[in-house]
C-alpha cells in the first residue's frame, strides 16, 4: 500500500524568528495585543503580539476558569462554534442558545446574560453564532455587541445587555427584508459577523441551499439606526455586470451566492473582502445555465458605497457546493525586497490563492483547466475551471484505489443506500468501483461521485491564521471522501420523497434511515408527532434551520414521507418539482466502522509560507485512538475550528473529535503540549492579556462528529503569571 508522509519538513530559514515589521498595513501596533475583533482583528489574521505563553513554558499551562454558559436543549445536538471578543478584561459570547453574555475575562464570572430571545412569544430556536461585531460611536459614549439569532441582527449595550431601542424594531432588524422576495417564505441569517467600518455594518447571510432559497445579497446598515445603507446584488439584476452569467430574470428565483463566511476589512483602504458560497441547488443547476457571477467569488467593495473594486470567481457554476468557506486573510507579502499588501483565500479543496489587495492581481500563476461536461439531462457545466500552481494544495486532491485504507471492510450502509430498501453489502473497494473518482470537477451523476477533499473541505469556516511578521499562513485541513450522488425525479415520485432529496438529503441522507451528516430520521413517528415534525421543520430548532419555503401541501407532503415513507401519499409538489433530479446518496465515504475509507492522516495543519508559496512544514492533527497502525500513530481528525498563531512562537488549535486543544511549534510543527476539553472544542480559539496575565479561550461546545454537546467556554493560563 502507498504511504502518505505523515510529516513534511521544508527548509526553516524563512521562519526564523520574524521581524519587528509589522507588514499587514492594517493599524497600530496594539492591534495584535487584545482580541476586540472577531478573529483578532479587521484583516482576520489570528495573530496574537502576546508572548507571555512561549514555546518554553506553555507545557505548564492550566485551567484558569470555566465557565457554564447555560443553553443547552434537551433531545437536540447543540454546538457553539463562536470565536469571543475580548475588550479590556470583559469577554462577550453567546451559548448554544444563542444568548449573548458577558463575563469577567479573569475569573469568568458572569456580568449579565440576554437570556430566552423570543419574538411575539415565540422562542429563537434554531442557528449557530461563530462571532459578535462591535461598535463604539465617534465619542467614546455609545459601545454596542451586535449578534444574529434567528432571522434577526440584535444590538446590546456593551455595558447593560439591554437590546438598543433605537436600533431597528426593539433592538432588532429583519434579515429577511429588501431581498424582493415575500420575508415569511424565505430564510436568511447571520452565523458569521461581518465587518464594521466607521458607522456601518456589513453583514452577508445564511440562506437555505435548496430550491426556494433567498438570494445572498451582501448589505450595509447603519450602526446607529439599523437603516439600509447599501446593497450589493451578488445575483446580479438588469443592467449589472454579470447578468448575464445567468438565465433571464435568475435574480427572481434563484438563490444562494451568499456570503455565510464571513469577510475581512481593510480599515486604512476602506476595502472590505467578501467570499460568497454557491448558488442554489448545490448539486444541480440546470435552471440557472452561465457562470453565475457573482458565486464562489471573492469580491473586493468599497466599504462605503458598497461598489464593486475587483473580484475573482474560484469555481463556475458551482454543482459541488465549493463555497468559499471561510474568511480571507490580509497580509503584507515581501517580494524583491518590495511589500506588498494582499489577501489570501482558502478553499474547501485545500488550495489557497493569493492576490493583490488594491488590484486583485493573482500572485502565483493560475492555470486553467479543461473539465468534463455533465451527462444529466439539463445541466450545462462550464469547460474550464482553474486552480492556482502554488501553493501546493494542503490536502490530497484525488482518491484512487491505492489511496483505500481498508479497502476490504464493508463500506457503511448509509453509503450505499440509492432506493429506499436495503442494499447488498459491498466493500469499500467494491463500492469505489462503482463511482467516478477523477480530481476536483468531476459533475455529479446519477451513478455517484466523490468529493475529496469532501464538503466541508480541507479548509472550513475556522480559517487559517497568518503571521504578519513573516507571511507565514497555518492552515488546517480535513481529508474526507463524500460521495454525491444524483437520482432522477420521475413524473411519479412522491412529493415527500422529492421534497426530502432536494431539501434535507444535505444533512440527513436520502433515507430517513440512512444518516450520512446529521441527527437519525428512523423512527421518527416513535418520537414525534406529525404536527412536532411539521413545527420543527417549519421554525427550526437548535442547529437545523427553519425552512418556511415549503406551501402547506408540501410541508404535508413531507411530514407524511418523514413518519412513513412506504405509504406516504404520492402527491405532486407543484413548483419544486422543476428539479429534474435530487439526492440520492449525500455522505461522507466510509467503512462499516465508521472510519474514512482513505489512508490516513484525515487532518493536517500546516505551514505555508505566503512569500514564496512553500509549504514548510504538515503535521498530523488529532488522532483516533481506535486505529493501532504503527505505520500512522497519529492519525489526524475531521475537523472544524481554526487556529490562533503567537509572537510566542505558538499555533493554538483544538478543532478535532478526540475533544482536546493543542499547542504547536510554529516553526517546526512539533506538539508541544495538550489538555482535554469538557466537549469538543469546534471553534477558534483567542488569545488576550488582563492584568499582565495571558489567557487562551476556548468555547467547548461539542455537538459535531458524533461527540456530546457542551455549554463550557474554558481558559488556560500560566499559573502565577502576570497578576494571576
Amino acid at each position: 500500500m502507498r504511504r502518505h508522509p505523515a510529516v513534511i519538513v521544508a527548509s526553516l530559514s524563512l521562519l526564523a524568528c520574524g521581524t519587528d515589521l509589522d507588514r499587514t498595513g492594517n493599524t497600530p501596533a496594539d492591534t495584535y495585543r487584545n482580541w476586540s475583533h472577531y478573529m483578532g482583528d479587521p484583516g482576520r489574521t489570528h495573530y496574537s503580539s502576546l508572548d507571555q505563553i512561549d514555546t518554553t513554558n506553555v507545557g505548564q499551562l492550566e485551567v484558569a476558569w470555566a465557565y457554564a454558559s447555560g443553553g443547552l436543549q434537551e433531545g437536540a445536538s447543540t454546538e457553539i462554534q463562536h470565536n469571543p471578543l475580548i475588550v479590556g478584561s470583559a469577554l462577550y459570547g453567546t451559548n448554544p442558545r444563542l444568548e449573548l453574555f458577558k463575563v469577567d475575562g479573569r475569573t469568568g464570572e458572569e456580568i449579565w446574560r440576554v437570556e430566552s430571545l423570543e419574538i411575539d412569544g415565540m422562542p429563537i430556536w434554531f442557528g449557530r453564532s461563530r462571532g459578535l461585531m462591535r461598535w463604539v460611536s465617534e465619542d467614546g459614549a455609545d459601545e454596542r455587541i451586535y449578534f444574529g439569532a434567528g432571522t434577526y441582527l440584535f444590538a446590546a449595550d456593551a455595558t447593560t445587555g439591554r437590546l438598543v431601542d433605537g436600533f431597528g424594531e426593539d433592538g432588532r432588524i429583519d434579515l429577511r427584508t429588501g431581498l424582493g422576495r415575500d420575508p415569511e417564505t424565505i430564510l436568511v441569517g447571520m452565523n458569521t459577523p461581518g465587518a464594521v467600518f466607521e458607522d456601518l455594518l456589513i453583514v452577508g447571510g445564511r440562506v437555505g441551499e435548496g430550491p426556494g432559497a433567498a438570494p445572498g445579497h451582501v448589505r450595509a446598515y447603519h450602526a446607529r439606526t439599523g437603516e439600509l445603507v447599501w446593497t450589493f446584488h451578488t445575483i446580479p439584476q438588469p443592467g449589472e455586470l454579470g447578468y448575464e452569467t445567468w438565465p433571464p430574470d435568475a435574480h427572481t428565483y434563484t438563490g444562494g451566492a451568499n456570503s455565510w463566511a464571513g469577510m475581512a476589512l481593510d480599515e486604512e483602504r476602506g476595502i472590505v473582502f467578501v467570499p460568497t458560497g454557491s448558488a442554489a441547488f448545490d448539486y444541480y443547476g440546470g435552471d440557472r445555465a452561465g457562470d453565475n457571477l457573482f458565486a464562489n467569488t471573492l469580491l473586493a467593495l468599497d466599504a462605503r458605497t458598497g461598489e464593486r473594486i475587483w473580484h475573482y470567481q474560484f469555481v463556475k457554476h458551482d454543482v459541488w457546493d465549493r463555497d468559499l468557506p471561510a474568511p480571507p486573510n490580509l497580509v503584507t507579502l515581501e517580494r524583491d525586497g518590495e511589500l506588498i499588501p494582499a489577501v489570501a483565500q482558502i478553499t474547501k479543496s485545500a488550495h489557497v490563492y493569493v492576490f493583490h489587495r488594491e488590484t486583485g492581481e493573482p500572485l502565483f500563476p493560475i492555470r486553467e483547466l479543461a473539465t468534463p461536461a455533465s451527462p444529466v439531462l439539463g445541466e450545462v457545466t462550464s469547460p474550464t475551471q482553474s486552480l492556482p500552481t502554488l501553493p501546493a494544495p494542503f490536502g490530497r486532491q484525488e482518491l484512487t484505489e491505492e489511496m483505500l485504507y481498508a479497502p476490504d471492510e464493508p463500506a457503511m450502509v448509509a453509503n450505499l443506500v440509492s432506493q429506499r430498501g436495503p442494499a447488498a453489502p459491498k466493500t469499500v473497494r467494491e463500492r469505489f468501483r462503482e463511482l467516478t473518482s477523477a480530481g476536483q470537477f468531476a459533475p455529479p451523476d446519477t451513478g455517484g461521485v466523490v468529493v475529496f477533499p469532501g464538503l466541508d473541505g480541507g479548509g472550513e469556516w475556522g480559517a487559517a491564521a497568518v503571521d504578519p511578521t513573516t507571511g507565514v499562513m497555518y492552515a488546517n485541513g480535513s481529508e474526507m471522501a463524500w460521495i454525491v450522488q444524483l437520482r432522477r425525479i420521475a413524473p411519479e415520485t412522491g412529493a415527500g420523497e422529492a421534497l426530502f432529496g432536494l431539501n434535507c438529503a444535505r444533512c440527513h441522507g436520502m433515507e430517513p434511515a440512512g444518516v450520512t451528516a446529521g441527527p437519525s430520521l428512523d423512527g421518527i413517528r416513535d418520537r414525534m408527532s406529525a404536527d412536532s415534525t411539521a413545527r420543527v421543520i417549519r421554525s427550526g430548532r437548535g442547529a437545523m434551520p427553519a425552512h418556511p419555503q415549503f406551501s402547506d401541501d408540501e410541508l404535508e407532503a413531507l411530514v407524511a414521507y418523514l413518519q412513513d415513507p412506504d405509504n406516504a401519499a404520492s402527491t405532486t409538489a407543484g413548483s419544486t418539482l422543476r428539479m429534474p433530479y435530487g439526492l440520492a446518496v449525500l455522505g461522507r465515504f466510509l467503512d462499516g466502522r465508521g472510519k474514512p475509507v482513505v489512508e490516513p492522516p484525515w487532518g493536517t495543519l500546516n505551514a505555508i509560507d505566503l512569500n514564496s508559496g512553500e509549504t514548510l512544514w504538515r503535521v498530523p492533527l488529532g488522532n483516533d485512538e481506535e486505529i493501532d497502525d504503527p505505520e500512522h500513530p497519529v492519525t489526524g481528525t475531521e475537523n472544524y475550528g481554526g487556529p490562533v498563531v503567537t509572537a510566542g512562537g505558538l499555533v493554538f488549535i483544538a478543532a478535532t473529535n478526540d475533544e482536546k486543544i493543542r499547542a504547536f511549534h510554529a516553526r517546526t510543527g512539533a506538539q508541544l503540549w495538550e489538555a482535554d476539553l469538557p466537549s469538543g472544542g469546534y471553534a477558534t480559539p483567542a488569545t488576550y492579556e488582563v492584568d499582565g496575565r495571558q489567557y487562551l479561550v476556548i468555547a467547548a461546545g461539542g455537538g459535531k462528529m458524533g461527540t456530546p454537546s457542551g455549554d463550557r467556554y474554558v481558559a488556560f493560563a500560566i499559573p502565577g503569571a502576570g497578576g494571576g
